[in-house]
């Protein structure tokens, strides 16, 4: 068949014969170009191949001869036409008619399709008296190679086909599949793919396999797992993991520790007691708060709400000489106190993963006691406390590098999916090795959005970056910051400021300064002779001028510290020695 043009070759396609496979061969469109079809780019270039299975009128542009005015008509137009050459059409196949009646006009269907892509001029008495030519724009439905949906092109689309139906048969066209697709085709596993297109979300795993997952990568993916995963955190670190059901260290529970009342109110679960003891003094809130000491033993047993307030009903507990407990007083204690607690666990039995979950209720702090023997190196040994926060149960897909096919991995497809393409070759029938996979670390960007995503679960926001330090506010008086240098000894509890400069090697007395002086915020130190960062002041002030107005407000505005005492004497004599 010679080519056509794109217009050309639609027109006259008779529509029982789809589907049938078009070559690209010029155009517009001769070294490829892209072109938005539907919302999606698509690329036509020379040699391209279009599986074309589906043909639909979109509308009609109808001119009229005359006037060469221009008019789009829906599929749904309603006017009849008639051949301008005959009044009354000889009847055709494509025109209904009935035995011994006139014959009626064409429907704008039959019209077009009367045309067999030929233009030729027709009236419609509802439109104009002037003859009419009616240009069809189909929209063609096409199948591409390597890509996941159908394309839907206009007909007039300035590109040159060849149909090449008949020595075509034998072609297929590949489609796309998404990794999260796979998850319901069971039946075409094992399978060998190629990565089209790497993952567009967040990375996920601190991995270097996940990190290969790149467009161009061959895998082989062996099957699905539904084995069962637990959202662990170090507590000691910001590093979070996800650990396998098929993990095989063994754990040690480990105390929980609340910083305040209402994280232990967290922690109190339905019918159950929780012993804890207080391991930082609380000052109390006069009679109904009384202060809780270190040492003291509680007992957390339930929320009672009463007058729209909530407190956690607590038993202190008291220990005779004799080692026995005896009933102590009861405590409500408002969410918003503070302190500190620990819980008395004593139970050093060594678990196994799934023992443990069936035993505890999450999230619960444990120790690993035991590593993992599959992994060369379990990091999960080198903490001292993990918290498993959530179990989860997510479809894995067992997969492997092609270079690597006794490596396996397991890759989470509603998390971190990607487009690929079956390519048809074998695969090996041994299944790789799992341990890789029984402990992945999470990124912090992914640890927060799958906290959001449990079920009833609220995820915190993550921590800040820290603010840098600002002189704002108003300067503490000098009088308090000379006593607080003069006071060596802090009181007891109490934290020493943190200097932004090594300590001098003797304590000086800090200069007086005059009444109006403004000193320094109380987080910068008093530069000295020993500081490796000297004071250099940018001119010094000994009298108000006239023309010193805005430096003395630029100074103020920035906190510069004033010079004086024997400082001031020495510049006045360099001054009188080299005049500045």
């Amino acid at each position: 068949m010679e080519p056509l043009s794109f217009q050309e070759y639609i027109c006259s396609l008779d529509p029982t014969t789809l589907p049938r496979i078009l070559r690209i061969c010029s155009g517009v469109y001769f070294q490829g170009s892209v072109y938005e079809i539907s919302g999606n780019e698509c690329c036509l270039s020379t040699g391209d191949l279009l599986k074309v299975t589906a043909v639909t009128l979109q509308k009609v542009i109808c001119e009229n001869v005359q006037t060469g005015q221009k008019t789009e008509l829906p599929p749904t137009f309603k006017g009849l036409f008639q051949l301008s050459s005959a009044p009354s059409p000889c009847s055709t196949p494509q025109r209904p008619s009935q035995p011994g009646s006139r014959q009626k006009g064409l429907t704008l269907h039959q019209a077009v399709g009367q045309s067999g892509g030929q233009t030729q001029p027709l009236l419609c008495p509802s439109i104009s008296p002037h003859a009419l030519l009616l240009s069809p724009v189909y929209e063609v439905l096409a199948t591409m190679h390597l890509r996941r949906d159908q394309v839907k092109i206009p007909s007039t689309l300035e590109v040159d086909v060849e149909d090449v139906t008949e020595e075509s048969q034998d072609v297929h066209f590949a489609r796309p599949l998404l990794l999260s697709e796979l998850l319901g085709m069971e039946e075409v596993l094992p399978a060998q793919a190629e990565i089209l297109e790497g993952p567009h979300s967040v990375a996920i795993f601190e991995s270097s396999w996940a990190s290969r997952l790149q467009k161009g990568q061959q895998l082989q993916i062996h099957g699905c797992s539904h084995s069962w995963r637990v959202l662990a955190s170090a507590r000691s670190s910001t590093r979070r993991f996800l650990l396998s059901g098929a993990y095989q260290g063994r754990f040690r529970r480990r105390p929980r520790q609340f910083s305040g009342v209402q994280e232990l109110a967290a922690g109190l679960q339905p019918g159950q007691q929780l012993h804890v003891v207080v391991t930082q003094d609380c000052e109390g809130r006069g009679d109904d708060v009384p202060p809780l000491s270190v040492g003291d033993r509680l007992e957390a047993r339930q929320l009672l709400h009463n007058a729209g307030s909530t407190r956690l009903l607590c038993q202190r507990r008291s220990e005779e000489e004799d080692g026995e407990d005896e009933e102590g007083e009861e405590l409500l204690l408002p969410l918003d106190l503070g302190g500190s607690f620990v819980e008395e666990v004593c139970d050093n039995k060594k678990y196994g993963l799934a023992e443990l979950l069936e035993r505890l209720t999450l999230p619960c702090d444990v120790r690993v006691v035991t590593t993992d023997p599959a992994l060369e190196r379990d990091v999960l040994g080198s903490f001292s406390s993990l918290r498993l926060e959530a179990r989860i149960s997510q479809p894995f897909l067992l997969s492997s590098f092609c270079e690597e096919p006794d490596e396996g991995f397991e890759i989470p497809p509603q998390w971190l999916d990607l487009s690929l393409v079956l390519t048809g070759e074998p695969v090996g029938t041994q299944t790789p090795s799992t341990h890789r996979s029984h402990v992945e670390e999470l990124t912090e960007a992914f640890y927060y959005q799958l906290l959001a995503q449990l079920p009833g679960g609220s995820a915190p926001p993550p921590p800040r970056p820290p603010k840098p330090k600002t002189a704002s506010g108003k300067a503490q008086p000098h009088k308090g910051r000379a006593q607080g240098q003069k006071n060596q000894a802090h009181p007891k509890g109490s934290c020493p400021p943190t200097p932004q400069h090594p300590a001098s090697p003797q304590a000086h007395p800090a200069p007086s300064l005059p009444p109006k002086a403004k000193s320094l915020p109380i987080q910068q130190s008093i530069p000295n002779k020993y500081s490796p960062c000297p004071y250099r002041p940018a001119a010094p002030q000994l009298h108000d001028a006239p023309g010193d107005t805005d430096m003395k407000r630029s100074s103020e505005e920035h906190d510069y510290e004033i010079i004086e005492g024997s400082i001031q004497k020495t510049i006045r004599k360099v001054q009188a020695i080299l005049p500045f």
